[in-house]
């Protein structure tokens, strides 16, 4: 019998927030988790200055995540998701998408703090109703991966 908590949707959850938080710590920038998911928001990041700016984050975690011949990754997105984050909203939305390896056993290494997957960002607002009633596919753009140098490694 096994003694952890977490199941691997649980796993992939937690990794694709810490990894997030870590981008945003590593640009300055604070983060928080709203109290209650009623928007499908599970990170909100802000920003210093006189403005306080900040975007509103929906976090997904895969291992299906491939790069297609015309250079961008298609990821599946359930239908509800996608409609929350193609509203207009006074606090810009972007959807993050965490690729991890297909091993479990690779998502994490604790032998130093190296980033070694990447994540994509992608704006949705405004894009078309669709039809679809259970997922929509989306179309990640190779020039929206975080910033760490450790991507694609």
């Amino acid at each position: 019998m096994a003694d952890t908590l977490l199941g691997t949707n649980d796993k992939k959850e937690a990794l694709s927030r810490v990894y997030a938080c870590a981008v945003a710590a590593g640009a300055g920038y604070v983060t928080s988790a709203p109290q209650y998911d009623r928007d499908g928001i599970d990170l909100q990041i802000r920003a210093g200055g006189d403005m306080r700016p900040g975007i509103d984050v929906p976090l997904k975690a895969t291992v299906n995540l491939e790069r297609k011949g015309d250079g961008h990754y298609r990821f599946s997105l359930p239908r509800h998701n996608f409609d929350l984050l193609r509203a207009s909203t006074q606090t810009p939305r972007l959807l993050v998408v965490l690729a991890l390896p297909k091993q479990e056993d690779r998502w994490l290494t604790l032998k130093k703090l190296a980033l070694r997957r990447c994540a994509f960002w992608a704006n949705l607002k405004g894009q078309p109703e669709t039809r679809n009633q259970y997922t929509i596919t989306i179309s990640l753009r190779e020039q929206n991966r975080s910033m760490w140098r450790a991507c694609g490694s």
